[in-house]
């Protein structure tokens, strides 16, 4: 997890991930000590934080570790070595570094950066003024950023509300939500994220990005490129496979919210556009087994494994040991595990004593009927034709 030391001299960033952009807000501040006669350290410190001014930011990583060469163990040598790893999107690299300058911080004063409130104070000063309610947000954007990174949609999305509880109008965290809701396909509520930053009419600009086409511009025009493709996107998903392909990502993203109801629509909804699709069919598997019904979910998880798309990988999955792999080999697997489950049942019945008990496939019993046996005929007869096989269908 990230310290509160990341956010220090790297809060203006954007990664990308999944063809989106995510963003978090703050002012840059590399830092340098303030001492009569620099130096050699000091000095390159304050060569690499003026190139950083310019964008030059090969030249700075370059001056940072040759400041680093000198002296391993100054503070602000490694935050600013953090700095340039954040802006390579090596988030790991520059939490390391982060912890490293904490560690080291010292009460040698700021004599350069661009947050000017922190000009002139101690270093150590500039690590304590981070608990204020900014700084909680962009470290919230931070560690949602790199979940977003990892694919862990519904998980950056919990730290992004926290984020937006402390300021609701902040844009690049109503950005952040746009990415993590597209992600997890909720597209409409995406689009109202995204406008949302738009309408904030916000003149923070984006620093740190893995696309370098964004580097310097307004976080509202990456906002707006985003639901511009977005819309493009819904629009072309028209087509009935198109449309089922959607409501199958939404429900994996509502079970993997443990939100059941409504991935158990959205997959029933996915089934009923695109009916011979390997994904829809094993989604349809899925709910059967959910409901305890292995005999039906092992009937689908067999079909899927048959369907002639069943060689296409998997993108999102509940599981994320199945992400990428042939949809053929996860309907196998999940065939396999039900057909161990249907004979440990068996067995189990078969050593337990007493009169045999009818159930229905649900687990609830049936209820003897006390109708003359002409007419119990009728009514066995009737049932029988509304097997619960059939149910995944509707």
């Amino acid at each position: 997890m990230f310290t509160k030391r990341l956010s220090l001299l790297a809060l203006t960033a954007v990664i990308v991930a999944s063809g989106s952009r995510i963003a978090w807000a703050g002012d840059i501040k590399l830092t340098v000590p303030k001492r009569s006669q620099l130096t050699r350290v000091q000095s390159l410190n304050r060569e690499g934080v003026d190139a950083v001014r310019k964008q030059q930011f090969e030249k700075a990583e370059t001056l940072f570790y040759k400041a680093y060469l000198f002296d391993p163990a100054d503070p602000f040598t490694l935050n600013n070595l953090g700095y340039i790893s954040e802006l390579q999107g090596k988030l790991e690299r520059a939490q390391k570094f982060y912890a490293l300058a904490s560690e080291q911080a010292n009460d040698a004063f700021i004599d350069r950066t661009n947050a000017k409130r922190l000009e002139g104070k101690p270093m150590r000063d500039a690590f304590d003024s981070l608990q204020d309610m900014p700084m909680q947000v962009n470290r919230l954007n931070v560690e949602a950023i790199r979940l977003l990174s990892e694919n862990r949609a519904p998980e950056a999305e919990l730290l992004l509300q926290q984020a937006l509880a402390i300021d609701p109008k902040n844009t690049f965290t109503l950005n952040n939500m746009g990415v993590a809701k597209e992600e997890r396909g909720d597209y409409d509520e995406a689009l109202k994220d995204y406008m949302a930053a738009v309408d904030s009419q916000s003149s923070e600009r984006v620093v740190v990005t893995l696309k370098r086409a964004w580097r310097g511009k307004l976080v509202t025009a990456m906002a707006a490129d985003s639901a511009k493709k977005l819309r493009e996107h819904i629009q072309n998903a028209s087509t009935d496979p198109a449309r089922a392909a959607l409501l199958a990502a939404r429900g994996v993203s509502a079970t993997n919210r443990n939100d059941w109801p409504e991935a158990r629509q959205d997959f029933l909804q996915s089934y009923s556009l695109d009916p011979h699709n390997a994904f829809s069919i094993n989604n349809v598997g899925y709910i059967a087994e959910k409901d305890g019904d292995l005999e039906t979910a092992e009937f689908f998880y067999a079909r899927a494994k048959k369907a002639e798309d069943a060689n296409d990988r998997v993108g999102l999955a509940t599981r994320r040991s199945a992400e990428g792999k042939h949809l053929s080999a996860v309907a196998t697997e999940s065939d396999q595990k039900v057909d161990s489950k249907l004979v440990q049942e068996n067995l189990m019945r078969r050593r337990q004593s007493g009169p045999v008990e009818l159930k229905h496939r649900d687990g609830t019993p049936v209820v003897e009927s006390t109708t003359p046996p002409e007419a119990q005929s009728s009514v066995t007869s009737s049932a029988v034709s509304q097997s619960p096989v059939s149910q995944p269908h509707q």
